[in-house]
């Protein structure tokens, strides 16, 4: 059984009123599951229920292990509590009364059971904050304590499936019981349930891991350099170069400067910028130094998990006035992040990143301007890439949890967020507004794109920073001769190389445009006649001359054996020279995937071949 200790934080009630229909169809089969297992195992206690991304889930203590080999039985019960269209009834009753049917054992159950306390039915309750109110939803004999909402009747879910069994601590948290989690997902209708499968076979046979491994893109290595830590093998370091290539060209024209940090700092640097101590659960644990024999005590220095507190020094490293604004700095910066190790996944969770990070120090003037030029950088990622579908999550704070989770600065707050939405709006960008999910320090967007079989990725995000400058003491010289705290955008496009090229190895499923490949251009000889080989091996070298990924197989071997390696390979442009093509100067051309696509004369094709690099073709 597969550990899954995430949980997902409880829903406010506005959160609630704002669920999709999708949401509260799963939520409602979540019910409809607990309803069958408990037909067959009475017994059975329910933790949470909630709707996820992929589905739904219940967590439960029951001392049979369910397994998938029990799915046929609980579903065909689901079946018949779902032919029975019981409504879902709402019923508030108040804390007395709840916790007496939790006592009781009523609670998460068909009937009372004595003897059978709900005991996480009980923890639940109190941990729904005071004055709210206390809600159950009945279907049929169920009862549970549910703040909802779900759908009118069992009868309204089409089409539902049993996904896989895992097992979760009660809340998430270790010191608390190991519970079983079953999973689940849910549609209107079976054409919809069947096309989502048919995306998570073809997500499987794109897995980036799978592609990353037969490609040989990266590795790791837990033996000797650590989980979560990719080594990126020649081809890889091929793609790796690509996109820093493209980045520092795409911000060079839009007017940024380049920086470089190192990999730690002293402790003080992340107490001043407010990562310490909130966020140092995320980071590696400090290393201590005494810088002499005689140092009263040793200084303590943490690898950076970000890079915007170094990038917040450079800043403050020289005077600055307004008209050194706006200062955008970019940094291709490495940071580490001691993620846990049931979260490591692939490239997408690492504890090694490669940020595309950069920061944009600017006035209140000049911010909508700079907001808007970040956002146009993403739109025309997009279109290099190919995605179609986005939309941007405008992340904004909770009033209610002012100096807790948010930095308390409401008239800031206000400002900021309400440039934030004026930017959006007056830009005509797709974009969907989350409450109480902005960073500490300001409001942020996430970009969440989908890749072509239609899986979500969250990539990149921009945020604005009206906080941390003001910690560090960063001022810039106004017109009217005063000092004036700058606003800070923080902005990566292309996120992560970990998690953008695990991204692009699904999308593409390894099938990489021409200047991305990994292996952009193969020649391969049909002989190792030598007059043959005089004619091939200069067109690789001049290839190369230009930084082509341009590599030559002259091996005895059949051209069709040469000519499937470099399909397994997944090289982009395949070269095929035999005696023919030499006699009138051609080569005959191959693009992976495609096949033969006829015989050029060899400088036509050279040049297309830089032309298609140099413009990024799709």
């Amino acid at each position: 059984m597969q550990a899954d200790d995430q949980q997902p934080e409880r829903k406010t009630i506005d959160e609630r009123h704002r669920m999709s229909d999708q949401e509260r169809l799963r939520h409602s089969c979540a019910h409809v599951m607990a309803t069958a297992i408990l037909r067959l195992w009475p017994e059975a206690q329910f933790a949470a229920g909630p709707a996820v991304d992929t589905g739904f889930y219940y967590d439960l203590d029951l001392a049979h292990r369910i397994s998938p080999e029990d799915f046929p039985r609980i579903e065909e019960e689901m079946k018949k509590e779902i032919k029975a269209n019981h409504v879902f009834e709402r019923k508030v009753v108040t804390r007395e009364q709840a916790m007496a049917d939790a006592l009781s054992g009523r609670l998460g159950g068909l009937s009372e059971r004595p003897g059978n306390v709900s005991k996480f039915k009980v923890g639940n309750l109190e941990a729904i904050p005071e004055g709210e109110p206390i809600t159950y939803y009945q279907n049929g004999d169920f009862v549970d304590l549910c703040a909802g909402p779900h759908v009118m009747r069992t009868g309204n879910i089409g089409a539902f499936k049993l996904t896989s069994v895992a097992s979760a601590y009660y809340k998430g948290d270790e010191k608390n019981p190991q519970l079983q989690r079953i999973y689940g997902t849910a549609f209107k209708n079976k054409t919809e349930m069947e096309a989502y499968f048919t995306m998570l076979e073809e997500a499987k046979r794109r897995d980036h891991r799978k592609i990353g491994a037969e490609m040989g893109l990266y590795a790791i290595d837990t033996e000797y350099v650590g989980p979560g830590l990719p080594l990126w093998l020649p081809k890889g370091g091929a793609m790796v170069e690509a996109l820093e290539n493209l980045a520092k060209e795409t911000e060079f024209a839009a007017g940024y400067v380049r920086v470089r940090t190192p990999h730690l700092a002293k402790e003080v640097m992340y107490k001043t910028s407010g990562h310490l101590p909130y966020y140092a659960e995320s980071m590696f644990p400090p290393l201590e130094v005494k810088e002499s024999a005689d140092a009263p005590a040793a200084e303590r220095y943490f690898l950076k998990a970000m890079n915007c507190p170094h990038h917040h020094r450079i800043f403050a490293a020289e005077p600055r006035s307004y008209r050194d604004l706006p200062l955008r700095m970019a940094e291709y910066g490495t940071c580490y992040r001691y993620e846990q190790s049931g979260e490591l996944f692939g490239l997408m969770r690492v504890r090694s990143l490669n940020m595309n990070d950069a920061h944009i120090y600017c006035t209140p003037e000049q911010f909508a301007d700079e907001f808007n030029a970040v956002n146009e950088m993403y739109l025309k990622y997009f279109k290099i890439f190919g995605i179609e579908k986005y939309v941007m999550r405008f992340s904004t704070h909770d009033p209610a949890k002012l100096g807790q989770k948010f930095v308390n600065e409401p008239e800031l707050w206000k400002q900021t967020e309400d440039m934030v939405q004026r930017v959006l709006d007056e830009s005509n960008i797709n974009y969907v507004k989350v409450p109480n999910e902005a960073a500490f320090y300001g409001p942020k967007i996430d970009v969440q794109v989908e890749s072509a079989i239609g899986r979500e990725f969250t990539l990149a995000t921009n945020q604005v920073d009206f906080a941390v400058p003001k910690r560090f003491g960063l001022t810039y010289r106004d017109r009217d001769n005063t000092e004036k705290t700058p606003l800070c955008i923080h902005r990566a496009p292309l996120g992560t190389h970990e998690r953008f090229i695990g991204f692009l190895i699904e999308h593409y499923a390894g099938n990489f445009p021409l200047w991305l490949a990994p292996e952009q251009v193969r020649v391969l000889t049909l002989n190792e006649d030598p007059a043959l080989l005089a004619y091939a091996k200069p067109i690789v070298s001049e290839l190369r001359s230009h930084m082509v990924r341009a590599e030559g197989d002259f091996t005895t071997n059949p051209i069709k054996a040469k000519i499937a390696d470099a399909e397994k390979a997944r090289v982009h442009t395949m070269l095929v020279i035999g005696g023919r093509d030499m006699e009138a100067g051609v080569v005959s051309v191959r693009l992976h995937g495609k096949g033969n696509v006829g015989a050029k004369p060899k400088a036509e094709v050279v040049a297309d071949i830089l032309a298609a690099i140099s413009e990024r073709r799709a």
